[in-house]
């Protein structure tokens, strides 16, 4: 077969420098969509991107040439940039260093995408902290 079919979904996760709250509802939704943006000029396709103050879940649809190393370098460069350029009271602003990245399979992209819909129900009984070992635990992941 001459074509290569492809069927690749992560779910990434990843925080705010120290976990500070520095995504303020006021102004999430442009973030979201600006990091959707991002995805979409370089071949990704996001499916949905959500977050609370600390940090951000995305989940998106790879093409086969990409990596997930350097979608996140595009992602929290570009963002991160961005934030700093459009919002000047967030000259502190970072993310912070590594991220987490799960594989979906395509019969829980409906799933996963109610969860990253709903953190702010989520967060109120689970920390960032909490749901992140949550994942690293399902996924089999050894971590300290």
């Amino acid at each position: 077969m001459a074509n290569t079919f492809a069927s690749l979904h992560y779910h990434a996760v990843f925080s705010t420098k120290r976990r500070k709250p520095w995504i303020r509802q006021e102004f999430e939704q442009r973030i979201w969509e600006y990091l959707g943006g991002i995805a979409r000029t370089n071949g990704l396709t996001a499916l949905c991107v959500g977050g609370m103050e600390d940090h951000v879940h995305i989940l998106l649809a790879f093409p086969p040439t990409m990596t997930v190393s350097k979608t996140m370098q595009l992602l929290k460069g570009g963002s991160s940039k961005w934030i700093h350029d459009t919002f000047p009271e967030l000259a502190g602003f970072g993310w912070q260093d590594g991220y987490g990245a799960f594989t979906v399979s395509q019969s829980a992209l409906a799933d996963t995408q109610r969860y990253i819909q709903n953190q702010r129900e989520h967060h109120q009984s689970r920390t960032f902290q909490d749901e992140f070992r949550a994942f690293l635990r399902k996924h089999k992941i050894a971590y300290e």
